[in-house]
């Protein structure tokens, strides 16, 4: 299976250890990741104040990746909602499609072409069952707890209801093929906040901190996240959280390639461990145990 990567804005410069682990773990079980270097930023947030202009910007990478024959896998949950919906109404709306071309020049996007999150390739292209096969170091005895995001799910017709917004299992299932436990909590749809950080940081961190509270006491050895900005509310920002609760959170937030990685035999140095912000030394001294 091939692919053009779009790595959008964000984890190029803040999830790079989404990139890191997610290249390895491609490579590992067979998804040929083609990157484009003419990919721009996906328009996600221009749409609040111009959509035409957003959907001129997703139309181009769109274009871009179909003119090379292929289908766009997707790290960051926003980028796959705005380049789904776009593919989408574009497909659907001749005249609107004519139009954006006229304005995209010297590329012409033609509506042969899906969008996918690379979890989502992996639950749905690759398969539980076929991902199973190349687990060879089950992560036993771990409890993650996932985090679904606002934008892998919704809107749910846009994503052709893959997965069920409102009682999802797709990433309880790659938690769960990895050997792992997955945890159940009361907060597992809420919103990270992510969206109105700009706007008011305190209810942005009050919305994250929610989640964080129920969890500390969990017992999980990781929060697990599909989206990089997710991962900067609940990991870059888990020690304002902590100061604004004064309480003592130290989830590590992990990616899930990450933990997937480890579980296909990949050593956690090339996986990016490293760079998680919440250092995960116990979870990294349980592994080697």
């Amino acid at each position: 299976m091939k692919y053009a990567l779009f790595l959008g804005c964000t984890v190029p410069v803040r999830g790079m250890n989404y990139e890191i682990a997610a290249r390895k773990v491609a490579e590992r079980i067979g998804l040929h990741l083609v990157d484009v270097d003419e990919f721009t930023c996906c328009g996600f947030p221009v749409k609040a104040v111009d959509v035409e202009t957003s959907f001129l910007m997703a139309a181009r990478n769109l274009a871009l990746a179909e003119n090379r024959g292929l289908d766009i896998c997707t790290l960051c949950s926003a980028c796959t909602s705005t380049l789904t919906e776009v593919n989408k109404v574009l497909k659907e709306d001749e005249e609107l499609r004519e139009i954006i071309n006229e304005k995209l020049g010297n590329i012409r996007y033609n509506g042969n072409i899906e969008v996918k999150h690379f979890s989502r390739i992996l639950y749905e292209d690759l398969g539980i069952c076929e991902l199973k096969n190349f687990i060879v170091e089950p992560l036993e005895g771990f409890r993650f707890a996932p985090h679904y995001g606002c934008h892998y799910l919704k809107p749910s017709e846009v994503y052709e209801e893959f997965d069920n917004p409102e009682a999802p299992v797709s990433l309880d299932e790659l938690i769960m093929v990895t050997g792992a436990e997955s945890v159940d909590y009361t907060t597992l749809k809420n919103c990270c906040g992510g969206g109105i950080l700009g706007i008011d940081e305190n209810v942005a961190l009050k919305m994250s901190a929610k989640k964080l509270m129920e969890l500390k006491d969990k017992g999980i050895d990781g929060l697990i996240s599909i989206c990089p900005f997710c991962s900067i509310m609940y990991e870059g920002n888990q020690k304002k959280i902590e100061k604004m609760e004064n309480a003592e959170i130290g989830i590590p937030v992990f990616y899930y390639p990450q933990i997937l990685g480890l579980a296909l035999g990949i050593p956690p140095d090339e996986l990016g461990f490293k760079l998680n912000r919440v250092k995960p030394k116990a979870f990294l001294e349980k592994l080697g145990a």
